[in-house]
């Protein structure tokens, strides 16, 4: 049976995030009990017990508790022993996180969750800090996990994060995660739980509710963390905060932000399903996400990010690289509403083109209030009149525009800003910054040396500004006006539902 998929675009940067965030996931054994869901997204009868079972019908109209948003704004209880190993090393996080125990050699000894792609990426990066000792591997993918491990002949590994922190213990100082969106959070907390200071991958969360509880629960404990938008310490985006935070185009009134990407999927059912390849925990990598076959080509290694239950579309993916400048250098908080512009929700994908807005409440660079502006996909560059840009002015397939009082200022994504009217920034000159490395910060912060520019007392605000987009997208062209001390959504009551996702059994965090 074909699946229609929407079409991929974007080069080799969005191929190989595509390839590399998927892989780290849960991987926690089948139980006994036979679990089974119904999802109208796979026209079929997904009991992962069985294989034949993939043949049945499914019951019309029903969609995955992600997908139809069930209400679980209360804490969840805890319902599997593994919750039990958890509060026992959470009970035991109490050091400081200068006190951490560090390796007789004096190194960071780091665990890493998802190893492939991305992954691959981030434990290059990670290890290539000269105190950094590659203590274990985790990942679903047993093809990825063994080419980690050739290049860590001596790490530890394993394909269920929870079983390696639970057995390491104190053996393990650091966690890196690197998975798909979905499992950003319980990987994260768990270790955090167990007191382990973070690195986790963008956006930090799949949900608001669990960017929230993320920094909170960091913040209590006091450990070094890091969400990872690595060009966040690159010297373009660093001398641009300066620029703005200077004042060289006056107060701030109107932010624009695109992606010429398509992390969308505007297509029907997901029916052509097949045993997953035998490299792959199945189970693990669905993690907390419901039940269902595998579709080849679209969960695992390929198009997640596109579809509501694991990942965050375009705005998720790129927009949070290209929202944090504007909302760093603005000192923005959280929104009083955001309002998306799309096609109607369909319970499977996230759509393939949007536009977004959100007001900010006024800071000291901008006017009273912010008006934020998102484009993705065709929606992407977009045409803009009056903004202070000379006339045929082309803008890049990604990037940001900030419109102030005295001038424009454009930011292309991963270059350096430019300023309007040129003639009238013809003298001026650019502050000098230091060009920062990302990951080796963190490192550095977790052995006591200096701090993270991104840690989840900033990622955590940020995620949860963006994802309320992502959510006012099940309501399409209706504001959304959001209460963030309450952390709900005041005027539709509905969309309250879908701040939260339902974890399946099984697979529940302490904290989550």
């Amino acid at each position: 049976m074909h699946v229609a998929i929407g079409e991929h675009q974007g080069g080799w940067q969005q191929g190989r995030v595509s390839a590399g965030r998927l892989l780290a996931f849960r991987c926690f054994p089948h139980s006994n009990r036979r679990t089974r869901t119904m999802d109208h997204r796979f026209g079929e009868d997904s009991c992962m017990n069985s294989p034949a079972n993939f043949s049945r019908r499914h019951q019309p109209g029903e969609l995955s508790k992600r997908a139809r948003g069930v209400n679980c704004m209360k804490p969840s209880l805890d319902r599997r022993s593994f919750l039990k190993t958890s509060a026992m090393f959470a009970a035991s996080s109490v050091l400081s996180s200068r006190a951490m125990a560090i390796s007789a050699n004096g190194k960071l000894r780091t665990a890493h969750i998802g190893v492939g792609g991305m992954g691959s990426a981030d434990l290059g990066s990670i290890s290539s800090h000269a105190l950094v000792e590659v203590f274990a591997l985790c990942d679903v993918d047993a093809n990825r996990l063994k080419e980690a491990a050739s290049k860590h002949p001596g790490a530890k590994t394993f394909a269920d994060y929870r079983e390696m922190l639970a057995e390491l213990g104190d053996q393990v100082d650091a966690v890196v995660v690197s998975t798909p969106d979905h499992t950003h959070a319980p990987a994260a907390m768990t270790a955090l739980n167990a007191g382990k200071p973070v690195y986790c991958q963008k956006p930090l969360t799949h949900e608001v509710f669990e960017a929230r509880r993320l920094r909170e629960v960091a913040e209590a404990k006091g450990l070094p963390t890091q969400m990872g938008i690595q060009v966040h310490s690159a010297a373009p985006y660093r001398r641009a905060v300066r620029m703005i935070q200077d004042g060289v185009i006056g107060k701030v009134s109107q932010v624009h932000a695109w992606s010429n990407k398509n992390w969308g999927y505007d297509g029907g059912l997901l029916t052509n399903v097949a045993m997953p390849p035998a490299e792959l925990s199945w189970n693990l990598w669905l993690g907390t996400a419901d039940e269902r076959p595998f579709v080849p080509g679209i969960f695992h290694p390929g198009q997640w990010r596109k579809l509501i239950d694991f990942g965050t579309g375009t705005l998720g993916d790129m927009g949070v690289h290209i929202f944090d400048t504007p909302y760093a250098a603005l000192e923005l908080t959280a929104p009083n509403w955001a309002q998306t512009s799309c096609r109607a929700p369909t319970g499977i994908g996230h759509p393939e083109q949007n536009t977004v807005q959100y007001e900010f409440p006024g800071t000291k660079h901008t006017a009273d209030k912010l008006i934020w502006t998102w484009y993705d996909g065709q929606m992407a560059p977009p045409t803009l009149t009056d903004v202070g840009l000379p006339e045929g002015k082309n803008l890049p397939g990604q990037g940001a525009l900030f419109i102030g009082e005295e001038g424009t200022l454009l930011l292309p994504h991963v270059s350096e800003a430019e300023l309007y009217p040129a003639q009238k920034f013809s003298d001026y000159q650019r502050p000098d910054v230091e060009d920062g490395n990302h990951y080796h910060q963190w490192v550095d912060a977790c052995l006591g040396n200096g701090t993270t520019s991104a840690p989840f007392s900033y990622g955590g605000p940020l995620t949860e500004a963006l994802l309320l987009g992502v959510v006012a997208a099940r309501f399409p062209n209706t504001r959304l006006e959001w209460n963030a001390k309450q952390m709900r959504v005041t005027n539709v009551f509905d969309a309250n539902r879908f701040l939260r996702s339902h974890y399946r059994d099984g697979f529940e965090v302490a904290g989550l």
